[in-house]
């Protein structure tokens, strides 16, 4: 049987006349979508957008919440209670909700952005926060998750769970993320992410920046826009994957779903 695998990638990461990255030239690459939601990138036209877009090419939409932190793209700690990020990733999912319904999309999956999806790798209170909200929405959703408390209590609550892996992204041995402040925590080169991404979905190992082989579970791999040459890197990946007999296609019509 066939391998299956989807590729995301975030998206609609601009405000007004300002746009981060080639969202129209990824999506030829890609299967789903990550839409910004407007409290660390997007606004109401942009998401529309990719959404119709979305639709038109068969693509998987899910929502991108983030902290509220337009001047920091997401990427600071920010101390919120837990009824504050209940409250906050609700009305991100909402907002992106009613662009999918005026297209006639089903929202696929909600994947957490920034410091608020690394932060709920180990904070158990902010991982339950965005479990509940997902479930308060629509317990149909898919939660993308990379690991740790997020993904541990995702599962116990009966969400269902896609596990991430970063093709692009360096990993130690404990299996997180390589900080992005230190060299070498993000990997440009084409042909070496495409090389992993095989790797990762084929065999369920990556190399880690110790040198070590570190076993993972694959149902999605990031790609992000805003990597340096990142048109060539996922035009490298998905020629590499098809060549691998690896199928490529949105969550949705593959993966088991809990309920």
């Amino acid at each position: 049987m066939a391998k299956r695998i989807d590729l995301n990638c975030d998206m609609g990461e601009g405000f007004g006349p300002w746009q981060m990255g080639d969202d129209e030239a990824m999506m030829r690459f890609v299967t789903s979508l990550n839409v910004a939601c407007g409290f660390h990138a997007g606004d109401p036209r942009i998401m529309d957008q990719r959404v119709r877009t979305a639709k038109e090419r068969g693509l998987g939409v899910g929502a991108h919440p983030s902290f509220p932190d337009l001047v920091g793209f997401g990427r600071r700690d920010m101390l919120v209670s837990y009824e504050e990020a209940v409250t906050d990733i609700l009305y991100q999912i909402g907002a992106l909700s009613a662009f999918c319904r005026r297209h006639g999309v089903r929202l696929q999956h909600v994947k957490p952005h920034g410091q608020l999806n690394n932060l709920a790798v180990t904070d158990s209170r902010l991982a339950e926060a965005i479990v509940d909200a997902v479930r308060a929405f629509d317990p149909g959703l898919i939660l993308i998750a990379y690991g740790g408390e997020l993904l541990r209590i995702g599962e116990a609550k009966g969400l269902t769970v896609a596990h991430e892996v970063y093709a692009d992204r360096a990993y130690t041995g404990d299996g997180r993320l390589v900080s992005r402040r230190l060299p070498g925590a993000v990997i440009t080169d084409p042909e070496e992410v495409a090389r992993r991404t095989v790797r990762l979905v084929v065999e369920g190992v990556i190399d880690t920046v110790e040198g070590s082989k570190l076993p993972v579970r694959a149902d999605t791999v990031c790609l992000h826009g805003d990597t340096p040459g990142s048109v060539a890197l996922a035009a490298a990946v998905r020629r590499a994957l098809d060549a691998a007999g690896v199928v490529v296609e949105p969550l949705s019509r593959w993966l088991p779903l809990q309920g």
